[in-house]
């Protein structure tokens, strides 16, 4: 494994971008030393091409959900193909779920995307599973949520954009925050300074793949192996070694994910 691994806690190599190589992909993702990944879904049927994958290969691993830009009423047979796939070993949370008002401007909708989350954290919540959540444009409502339906529930809170304030609201209820490629961006004022005062064993490292490459890899297709630029800005913010951040982020991937 060289002299450190990482996780990249949150990509999607079922995305269809990713259709003609994704063996190279996680091979350039191992020689870079990720040597776990976690392929999250954003509808039945990109669990379901998660779940293929993460049997494929070794050292991936499947999130299952619907994220909230697929946001519609959730159906009892929803619920037994999600419920299904939790038995499977390399199924390791409910995710991506959330809510994201940025594209989203109307309330119906937005309450549609409410309901969903709500639903997929109870759903977390009986199959002991963690939650990867996507919060855009959405803090409050997410925090609430969070404090009302997600107690119990171990959670991450995938690219966290909020505040430092937010951050500590979402740390003391034993969240996880995960940071991607903006986080290398020029106007990542806030996003910095969350990373910097932050504790360390709550912080993760994604890469999103294969939306936001991190600096210097942005405007190409981003994929696993770029993680080790996330790493290496929270390095240079922390003022550690590249290696300290790869042991803490891992300790804390497996922590969170019950990875193997």
């Amino acid at each position: 494994m060289g002299a450190f691994e990482l996780v990249d806690t949150h990509t999607h190599l079922n995305d269809a971008k990713f259709a003609d190589d994704v063996a190279d992909t996680v091979a350039r993702a191992r020689a870079a030393g990720v040597t776990r990944l976690i392929n999250m879904g954003d509808t039945l049927e990109s669990s379901a091409q998660a779940i293929v994958l993460a049997h494929a290969y070794d050292g991936l691993y499947a999130g299952i959900g619907i994220h909230p830009e697929e946001a519609r009423p959730l159906t009892a047979a929803d619920d037994e193909q999600l419920s299904a796939w939790a038995q499977d070993e390399r199924v390791v949370c409910i995710g991506e779920i959330g809510l994201d008002y940025y594209w989203v401007k109307d309330e119906p909708t937005r309450e549609l995307q409410r309901r969903m989350f709500i639903h997929q954290l109870d759903l977390a919540r009986q199959l002991h599973l963690p939650v990867c959540i996507h919060d855009r444009d959405a803090h409050a409502d997410t925090l609430a949520i969070l404090k009302r339906e997600g107690q119990g529930i171990p959670a991450v809170l995938h690219c966290y954009s909020g505040s430092v304030e937010m951050a500590r609201e979402f740390l003391r209820l034993g969240c996880y925050l995960g940071v991607d490629g903006p986080l290398t961006f020029k106007n990542a004022a806030k996003t910095v300074n969350v990373v910097r005062e932050m504790p360390l064993d709550r912080l993760l490292v994604e890469t999103d793949a294969p939306y936001m490459a991190p600096v210097p890899m942005r405007g190409r297709r981003n994929e696993p192996a770029f993680v080790r630029f996330v790493a290496e800005k929270v390095a240079e913010l922390r003022g550690l070694t590249l290696a300290d951040v790869a042991r803490q982020t891992t300790a804390n991937a497996c922590a969170i994910y019950g990875l193997a």
